[in-house]
């Protein structure tokens, strides 16, 4: 076998983040320091599920658990959702049939949904919409009796984005940030090149709300390949998404990581590992929640070693 030799070359153009040390760093972070939940941040706390059934139903659970805790003290209960992954839904909603649990005190708004070359945001009846996923898997499999009045169940449409952020914040904020990682390190479709726009003002940064942006393109290749067939060309070039404002003022936030290919390959290894432990930066976005109460959770394979293998 040809021993290992150094080769040294830039970061393609394509990464806002161009810090190489630190890239090296966490790649070479074992699995057995996530499996141990080790962080500078107690509060950030990192958990390894090795069973997909067990992760989606710990998901589920979360979830259950805050929407009745909220009951029980006679409170509501407002939640940023994602759309991805989605089976912890339908195990949620399957649950809260059975166990006839209202959602009468609920409130949801969801972090984003795809938008056309000008900024107007994908119907319902599109088969990309998120609103769309979040009535089949969610809202729509919920009795009609015990899922939250419509008029709860919150989207960023293009009517909607101007005030979404006072919309959250008229109702004191999220309980709960439910979400994942993106390929590119982004928190919801608050993408890394919105970075360049802050000058290195963190605060202002942490600061930014709601709005339009342009998709990274390595969340369009990302969303092509879990969600689109591959069909790079299928990705609508915009969304509206929440922003760091409306993440880091939720009173918790709840992270869960499933980027599982099958055949023991992860798309989101080494991204993982750069959120948990590279330096926060306005260009992975994801570093902020670092400085936060985060629960931090990966699926086995995320978990694993990061490996070429040209097999």
């Amino acid at each position: 076998m040809t021993p290992t030799t150094t080769f040294s070359y830039d970061l393609a153009g394509v990464s806002a983040f161009r810090d190489r040390d630190a890239c090296e760093r966490v790649r070479a972070i074992p699995r057995a320091t996530l499996e141990r939940g080790e962080h500078p941040n107690p509060d950030f706390r990192i958990s390894v599920v090795d069973d997909p059934a067990v992760f989606y139903r710990r998901f589920a659970d979360d979830i259950l658990g805050r929407i009745t805790a909220a009951r029980d003290a006679g409170e509501q209960f407002v939640a940023i959702l994602p759309v991805g992954p989605v089976p912890q839904f339908e195990l949620a909603a399957r649950a809260i049939n059975e166990r006839r649990i209202s959602l009468r005190h609920v409130h949801t708004f969801n972090m984003d949904e795809y938008a056309d070359d000008e900024g107007r945001t994908a119907p319902p009846s599109w088969e990309g919409s998120f609103q769309r996923a979040m009535w089949q898997h969610f809202f729509g499999r919920i009795d009609p009796e015990l899922r939250p009045p419509e008029e709860q169940i919150h989207f960023p449409t293009s009517e909607k984005i101007g005030d979404y952020s006072a919309r959250l914040e008229a109702l004191g904020g999220a309980d709960a940030c439910y979400g994942g990682i993106g390929w590119s390190g982004h928190i919801a479709f608050w993408e890394p090149h919105l970075g360049h726009e802050f000058d290195g003002d963190l605060d202002a940064y942490r600061a930014a709300g709601a709005r339009t942006v342009d998709l990274h393109p390595m969340t369009v290749m990302q969303n092509a390949l879990h969600s689109f067939g591959g069909d790079w060309s299928w990705v609508p070039p915009k969304a509206n998404t929440i922003g760091p404002r409306e993440i880091l003022g939720a009173k918790h936030r709840s992270f869960w990581l499933d980027g599982d290919l099958g055949g023991g390959f992860s798309w989101q290894r080494f991204i993982a590992r750069l959120v948990a432990y590279g330096p926060v930066s306005e260009f992975v976005p994801g570093t902020l929640l670092q400085e936060t109460r985060t629960d931090y959770t990966l699926l086995g394979s995320v978990a694993d070693d990061l490996a070429v293998d040209m097999s």
